[in-house]
């Protein structure tokens, strides 16, 4: 190798030590939280939820397609774009992003450029003679400077940033599962309440028919009206309350409405059957969710974020150097503005270190320390909230499962035991009183039922938020691909 070549690579190691500096931060380990072996709460297999096949065949994103529903799957694609929130939640991250890039421009010098032309007129009063001396400069001057990190407080403020921005990209996964888990627990409300509606109002219609028959009863003298006006008070009732839950169906459609990012006045779901979601949800073990939340993701990136810092405020005690050059061009006649001879340049070095300052450096390290250790310890709270949810969900989806499957065996029984009643009054053995208790019974054993599918089909869709929604830190933007 050449003395020259050999010299280039010398000041190419030289430059890049200068730009990459040394990094006075600790070294970064990911807090510990306290995991145990196995959910609490997790049942048995068997149960219709749980899943008896590996965690890998959760759907990765779009876990709702699990559920076999077409109309959830469009609107949570709908969602998934064109809600506010989410988008509020996506310019974040490209803000946090801009700011790497910010950070990151203080690796290079500074350069600015100007040109002038001034006209002046020299004053005869300080020389005690006349004169009448006028002239233009012309100048075009270069400025550049750089001050190199050799204690690394741009690289850790660099990578301060770059955690700053995973933890942006992590809370806008938490923002965007939120919504779509609002989304499928707001769609399926609204299909109990269809369900319901549809329940009401064949119990209106029947009552109605029994009103009917017992009007004609009462006026051919057969029986007491007392029947006829029991069954019009029933049916009376039941259309109330179905239009009780038309009214909450149009609630849930708004809130579906605002959810796709439309107005509610331009949105509306056409009425389908009640299917409950029934999804095999893979629960896994709890070590895995400190890697499937997207805020748990957000508060360990919080933390190195932190770490970062530490290692900004530590490069406060050493003395910092600056570069300087200018350069350009400076003439009194245009003509010979941009000549060689009208050329100026210098060059020069500053270093400055702070003597006294009366403990405020070593005040700011205890702040960053302090604030690591309350993102520490805010990290830990949020790996403890989130298995204190996927054991609440856990217990809600079972707990559910078993009212479900209890109130399922209680509507078969009142069925049965309708049908007895029906044939008894046929034979004139019972009163209608005795008929319409059984209808009522049946009415409300019925509407028990819906009510804990309903909410066996929310606690799934919050169980499936709680684990993450299928979302993993892998989806985290790589810091080389943000630097």
């Amino acid at each position: 190798m050449s003395i020259s070549a050999s010299k280039a690579a010398a000041a190419s190691l030289l430059l890049a030590g200068f730009v990459s500096g040394c990094s006075l931060a600790p070294r970064y380990a990911r807090p510990s939280a306290p995991v145990a072996a196995v959910y609490k709460e997790a049942p048995s297999r068997g149960v219709r939820w749980m899943a008896a096949r590996p965690d890998a065949a959760w759907p990765r994103g779009k876990w709702w397609e699990a559920f076999g529903d077409t109309t959830l799957d469009d609107f949570e694609e709908r969602a998934s774009s064109g809600n506010e929130n989410v988008a509020a939640a996506a310019e974040s991250f490209l803000a946090a992003r801009a700011v790497i890039k910010q950070a990151r421009s203080q690796y290079f010098p500074t350069v600015t450029a100007g040109a002038s032309a001034t006209r002046s007129h020299i004053s005869a009063t300080p020389f005690g003679f006349s004169s009448n001396a006028s002239f233009t400069e012309y100048s075009l001057p270069l400025d550049a400077s750089w001050m190199p990190d050799f204690w690394g407080k741009v690289k850790n403020q660099v990578e301060a940033n770059v955690f700053a921005a995973q933890a942006s990209a992590a809370d806008l996964a938490a923002v965007r599962l939120s919504v779509q888990t609002e989304l499928a627990v707001d769609y399926y409300g609204l299909r109990a309440q269809d369900a319901l509606a549809v329940l009401l109002d064949s119990a209106a219609a029947a009552d109605a028919d029994s009103a009917a028959v017992n009007r004609a009863l009462a006026r051919a003298g057969l029986v007491s009206d007392q029947p006829r006006a029991d069954a019009e008070a029933q049916a009376a009732a039941a259309r109330a309350q179905a239009a009780d839950a038309r009214i909450l169906r149009a609630q849930y459609e708004h809130a579906i409405a605002v959810l796709l990012g439309v107005s509610p006045s331009a949105f509306a779901v056409a009425a389908a059957p009640f299917v409950p979601p029934g999804a095999q949800v893979p629960v896994g073990v709890p070590s895995l969710l400190l890697q499937r939340r997207p805020d748990v993701a957000a508060a360990e990136r919080a933390v190195a974020q932190a770490n970062a810092q530490i290692g900004v405020a530590r490069a406060a005690y050493f003395p910092s150097l600056t570069l300087d050059a200018q350069g350009g061009f400076e003439s009194f006649i245009a003509a010979d503005w941009l000549s060689w001879p009208a050329r100026f340049w210098s060059v020069g070095a500053d270093a400055g270190e702070t003597l006294f300052e009366f403990g405020a450096r070593k005040a700011a390290v205890l702040q960053y320390r302090a604030l690591y250790d309350e993102a520490v310890a805010n990290y830990r709270q949020t790996a403890l909230s989130a298995f204190q949810q996927v054991e609440d969900d856990l217990a809600s989806v079972r707990i559910s499962s078993q009212d479900a499957q209890a109130q399922s065996e209680a509507v078969a029984a009142a069925e049965r035991n309708l049908e007895e009643e029906q044939a008894r009054y046929r034979a004139g053995l019972d009163p209608y009183l005795s008929l319409l208790a059984g209808r009522l019974a049946l009415l409300s054993y019925e509407q028990a039922e819906l009510s804990y599918e309903s909410q066996l089909a929310s606690a799934e869709v919050q169980l499936i938020e709680a684990l993450g929604g299928g979302w993993d830190a892998s989806r985290l933007p790589p810091s080389k691909r943000l630097r």
